[in-house]
């Protein structure tokens, strides 16, 4: 089978346009990357081709001969549904988890995202703490979630409580809450060594100034996830235009009541009085 015509690949594509649509990727912003399944690997790979080894940046080993399909530096999304084999491609770990190869896309020239690093560590993570449910790792610019990191207090505690304040399904979209990286250079191994410190407890990490990064099973959950704690930051955002004091709002017994009723936990370390 052609990599094109794999469902895995379509998925893949939709999300990336998906992401375009919803104004979350000017320009070359963001990036995508999916860990490939042994059968998806097999279903594809005579149309595989391997060019030469290159180092991640970091060291992966429980990644070590995965297949990843990744979005490309400097492309742009909003050509991903248009000229896919340009703008994305599949990848290959080597024995080491240190190296990779292209082996399909790109067909222009050009390398995955620039911040590789952060991806694979990310699922180096989330492949050991789920016992490798989780295959899609995202980052996006939306823009209400940037906005807030300008004027909440760049901690866990802050961002998780506000976003679960302002709307009801946020504690149970995600119970765990919400990490947040102060600001750093972006594309290098200290920023990736930090956002996978806190994907070992978060699924999503906010990097501040600059946007955030979203874990899950599959393109559908973790897209969804996405988007509910960016609707969630735009509530906000509105909200905090209209006045700086709420009037009302979701309370501490209150989101023990939810935990209990749609049964999730939800850590009493967020659930302080205001």
């Amino acid at each position: 089978m052609k990599v094109l015509d794999a469902e895995f690949t379509q998925g893949f594509i939709r999300m990336a346009n998906d992401g375009w649509e919803q104004g979350w990727h000017e320009r070359n912003g963001g990036n995508l990357s999916y860990r490939m399944k042994p059968e998806e690997v097999d279903m594809v790979k005579d149309d595989l081709k391997a060019r030469d080894w290159q180092p991640i940046g970091t060291t992966v080993p429980d990644l070590a001969g995965e297949f990843f399909m990744v979005t490309g530096s400097g492309k742009f999304f909003r050509n991903v549904i248009i000229k896919p084999e340009d703008s994305f491609c599949i990848i290959e770990v080597d024995e080491k988890g240190e190296n990779y190869r292209i082996m399909w896309g790109l067909v222009n020239g050009g390398r995955p995202t620039s911040e590789l690093p952060s991806h694979l560590m990310n699922h180096e993570v989330k492949k050991r703490v789920t016992g490798g449910k989780y295959r899609v790792i995202y980052h996006a610019h939306p823009a209400n979630t940037i906005a807030l990191t300008f004027v909440l207090p760049l901690t866990d505690e802050a961002f998780t409580r506000e976003l679960w304040e302002m709307a009801t399904e946020c504690p149970v979209v995600f119970p765990d809450g919400i990490g947040v990286v102060p600001w750093m250079v972006p594309g290098g191994r200290e920023i990736a060594v930090e956002t996978s410190k806190l994907m070992e407890k978060y699924d999503v990490a906010i990097w501040a100034h600059h946007g955030m990064f979203a874990a899950g099973e599959d393109f559908d959950l973790t897209f969804g996830l996405m988007h509910t704690v960016e609707k969630s930051a735009e509530i906000l955002v509105k909200t905090l235009s209209m006045t700086g004091t709420k009037r009302q709002t979701i309370t501490p017994t209150d989101f023990r009541n939810l935990a209990r009723d749609f049964n999730v936990t939800l850590p009493e370390r967020f659930l302080f009085e205001k």
